[in-house]
């Protein structure tokens, strides 16, 4: 008859510090792969708007991102982005630029296509529209989730890149031109991919689509 050997303490110790730090493991993979788990996907046919035609549903990889776009404080740059958004422009754009908790910049039409990323030239193409003036003049508080739309180092230069701020940005009034803000969703735009040692992204994540709400 075979004698069973009964584990020690110092074993049982070991065998449950393994099973542990295999679970662990298992669980920071799973977390990893799935960075989207704990965010809230709104859906905008569930939600009450007062002006649903100024509402701009941005769908990324962890869910929509709602906006309301302001046409009374920049009349011109919300016709031009509701422009482009109409006609599907922005689908499969990247977010080339992206600081960690500070803001999200996406809207190159022309070298931030998905599958013709031009690393070399990201963040200056254009749209083919042309340039727009800047709108600075009306008051607005760059807090979180504030959209603009981006420039060159010159006034009167946006176009069809545009940003949104991931926390209160106050410098950047009379600065850039505000076109709306993040209303429901603001927290997909922290999983976002980005790079510590570089705005600029290398493999970024994209735009699936972006609509009005009201065609």
């Amino acid at each position: 008859m075979i004698e069973k050997i009964k584990p020690s303490r110092s074993e049982k110790i070991i065998f449950l510090f393994v099973v542990i730090l295999a679970i662990s493991s298992l669980s920071s993979f799973f977390l990893i792969k799935n960075k989207c788990l704990f965010i809230k996907n709104y859906d905008p046919q569930g939600l009450t708007f007062n002006n649903p035609g100024n509402i701009a549903v941005l769908n990324v990889d962890c869910g929509n991102v709602i906006i309301e776009l302001y046409p009374d404080i920049s009349p011109k740059a919300v016709n031009r982005f509701k422009e482009l958004v109409k006609s599907e422009a922005y689908d499969n754009i990247a977010f080339h630029r992206v600081i960690k908790n500070t803001l999200v910049q996406a809207g190159d039409l022309e070298f931030g296509k998905k599958g013709y990323l031009n690393y070399g030239k990201i963040g200056t193409g254009e749209s083919g529209l042309g340039t727009i003036n800047s709108e600075i003049d009306t008051p607005f508080d760059f807090d979180k989730g504030s959209v603009a739309l981006a420039r060159t180092k010159k006034y009167n230069t946006e176009d069809s890149q545009f940003f949104i701020v991931l926390r209160d940005e106050p410098l950047f009034e009379t600065e850039f031109t505000p076109i709306g803000k993040v209303i429901y969703g603001l927290e997909a735009l922290y999983k976002i991919k980005y790079l510590d040692k570089s705005e600029y992204v290398l493999r970024p994540d994209f735009i699936n689509t972006l609509r009005m709400l009201v065609n």
